[in-house]
């Protein structure tokens, strides 16, 4: 399938995509508890200057206003009947910014999480994730984005209905897991496990990856873990500004543009071809990042002590590919 984002992917050695949304949005006053996707109609032009953050630091692509504009989440607001629409009007706001850029720009359509268990642990059934998915992803279709982009996805199960949603709906997509979890997704997914399922989708995705988890270091070590399989799928590398540290109240990430510039060319090295930035990522730090991208030969792909040296070490000893994850220690612990 052919469209704006492969053909850029075809052309270019790496790409970069934009930083957070919750983050910016709460810069801008978002009040927490509230849901992002009320703002594309009751604040459009502080959803425009969203985009346009990203555009003018220099983003490639960047992710629309919608993470959490399925049903389900929808539905913990009063506005489960109004999917179709706030994912259309996310994606016309996206457009309007790109058309406007003067090169270039990918809108992504932003799909998260259900926040449901799918079957059998839980109650989500597979026929049903399907519905929530499409219905969301004609919406970012009708109002214009060039692609899906499936993210912070812990379950296969998800990832799965995902696909065929967008398959159904006859669009593209990207997909990418949050590693949280000593090297693994909250459900046991590490970063192997994923590559094997992209190979087998019906409807594999233009480019697959991490983001979010819970630092750059940790992301980039999944990153290699996908370089390691050998897949010749891109991979996407959207990490953390720093680690999140609880102050007054609020979140706040220790990432400085310098960590971030560091971070997006190790990203490169390590294998990456989308780099960009998931919570705390500015565009102070996305300026960073090009600048650090454009500017900084390609080098050999990173060792794990190189990474640790320049962006801090990592949270487990492990990346779950070698067997020792949550699960392993789980079943010691039953023991």
């Amino acid at each position: 399938m052919t469209n704006a984002l492969s053909r850029l992917l075809e052309t270019r050695d790496w790409l970069m995509a934009d930083g957070a949304t919750g983050t910016n949005l709460f810069n801008m006053g978002l009040s927490s508890g509230d849901a992002p996707e009320m703002w594309n109609v009751e604040h459009p032009e502080k959803i425009k200057a969203l985009y346009a953050g990203a555009v003018d630091a220099g983003s490639d692509l960047f992710l629309t206003n919608s993470f959490g504009g399925n049903a389900s989440r929808l539905k913990l607001h009063g506005a489960e009947g109004r999917v179709r629409e706030l994912n259309r009007i996310a994606a016309e706001l996206g457009r309007e910014v790109a058309d406007a850029a003067g090169r270039p720009v990918i809108v992504a359509g932003s799909v998260g999480p259900t926040g449901e268990i799918m079957a059998p642990m839980g109650s989500l059934t597979h026929e049903l994730a399907v519905e929530m998915f499409h219905e969301q992803a004609e919406g970012l279709k009708e109002g214009g984005a060039d692609v899906l982009w499936v993210e912070t996805i812990s379950a296969v199960e998800e990832y799965k209905a995902a696909a065929e949603a967008a398959k159904l709906a006859g669009m593209a997509w990207c997909g990418t897991m949050s590693f949280d979890t000593a090297g693994r997704t909250m459900m046991g997914i590490t970063s192997a496990d994923l590559a094997k399922v992209i190979d087998k989708l019906d409807h594999p995705p233009l480019a697959f990856g991490a983001n979010c988890g819970v630092g750059a270091a940790d992301l980039l070590r999944t990153v290699l873990g996908f370089a390691a399989t050998g897949s010749q799928t891109p991979i996407i590398a959207k990490g953390n500004a720093g680690i999140p540290k609880y102050h007054d109240g609020h979140i706040h990430y220790d990432g400085t543009p310098s960590l971030m510039g560091d971070y997006a060319v190790l990203a490169r090295d390590c294998g990456a071809t989308i780099i960009g930035g998931c919570c705390g990522t500015t565009p102070e730090h996305l300026r960073a990042m090009k600048e650090a991208l454009e500017t900084r030969p390609r080098g050999d792909r990173p060792t794990l002590d190189e990474i640790a040296s320049k962006l801090g070490g990592f949270s487990s000893a492990s990346d779950g590919t070698d067997g020792d994850g949550p699960e392993r220690r789980k079943s010691r612990r039953r023991g």
